[in-house]
């Protein structure tokens, strides 16, 4: 099975934390959408997109990467790190949802957030991800790998 996931992972590090665990545990081709604006992403069974959470929303860069190379008929999954807790997976959903795919799953965990007024207090949610974050991205994308849902 073929399996990519478009990230953006720019400030702490903190999806790529994730993505590297998940990449170690089966076969993942991760595509950095700032290095690569435009992928082939057709002959992929399943594609996962994955961000830090930005004005509470997945990156722009991967909005538009999505957007751009989405193909129609996939199967989808969602990843994210965020500094506080919502839903933030509005935005993709619609895009899955416009190129007729289907949304197998999500994982969204805490991560180190510096962003804006956090700045001041010398950041939120230190230390994420942590191991158990790290260790539930790695069981989510088990499932989603061995079930096609979650």
């Amino acid at each position: 099975m073929k399996v990519a996931i478009a990230y953006y992972s720019q400030h702490h590090g903190n999806t790529k934390k994730l993505l590297d665990a998940i990449k170690d545990s089966g076969d993942v081709e991760l595509i950095n959408v700032v290095e690569c604006k435009n992928e082939d992403l057709s002959d992929y069974d399943i594609i996962g997109f994955a961000s830090g959470i930005y004005f509470g929303k997945f990156s722009r860069a991967v909005i538009e990467f999505a957007r751009n190379n989405l193909p129609n008929n996939k199967r989808v999954f969602l990843i994210f790190t965020y500094g506080t807790k919502s839903d933030y997976t509005k935005g993709m959903k619609k895009i899955i949802e416009d190129k007729s795919c289907r949304l197998i799953g999500t994982y969204g965990c805490r991560g180190y957030d510096t962003f804006g007024p956090f700045k001041l207090i010398g950041g939120i949610a230190k230390g994420h991800p942590d191991e158990n974050d790290i260790k539930g991205a790695i069981e989510f994308f088990s499932k989603i790998i061995q079930t096609d849902t979650y």
